[in-house]
């Protein structure tokens, strides 16, 4: 699994992010182009410190799933999204391009960090976890808009 600790894997979902338009098209979900943006930078914003969202700490989410989070199995289309990250109001597209880009850069740029926070859901996540399920997420909702 790539790591968006890997400079080569940072540079390839900017790549992905600047190839998307406001017109583009999900191939699965409910979120339009701005709102996937918005959402995406939840993850980041979580393993920066800058928002943490309530969400209870779970058992069933720690056996079951946390090991997809940085795993090398694709996430499947039309997940669940937890309630305290999904998106259904309008956002700007460039706006949240740019803190996307952000926030991809800033967190990438934490790669000689080696203690990380907790998840608030998940729990603790080593560097290198913490590195492939920021890659993972944001390679699954770029496949969703075909790039």
């Amino acid at each position: 699994m790539k790591s968006l600790f890997d400079e080569t894997a940072k540079n390839e979902i900017e790549n992905r992010i600047h190839k998307l338009s406001n017109a583009s098209i999900p191939v699965w979900g409910k979120m339009d182009i701005s709102q996937m943006f918005y959402h995406c930078q939840f993850p980041l914003k979580i393993a920066l410190k800058k928002e943490y969202p309530p969400m209870k700490p779970s058992i069933l989410a720690k056996l079951f799933f946390k090991k997809a989070m940085y795993n090398d199995k694709p996430w499947k289309k039309n997940l669940p999204t937890h309630p305290k990250l999904k998106v259904v109001d309008s956002k700007v597209f460039e706006e949240e391009k740019q803190r996307l880009l952000e926030l991809v850069t800033e967190f990438s740029d934490k790669r000689t960090v080696s203690e990380w926070d907790p998840h608030p859901m998940f729990g603790k996540f080593t560097k290198d976890q913490w590195g492939k399920m920021q890659y993972k997420h944001l390679d699954h909702h770029l496949q969703q808009f075909s790039v």
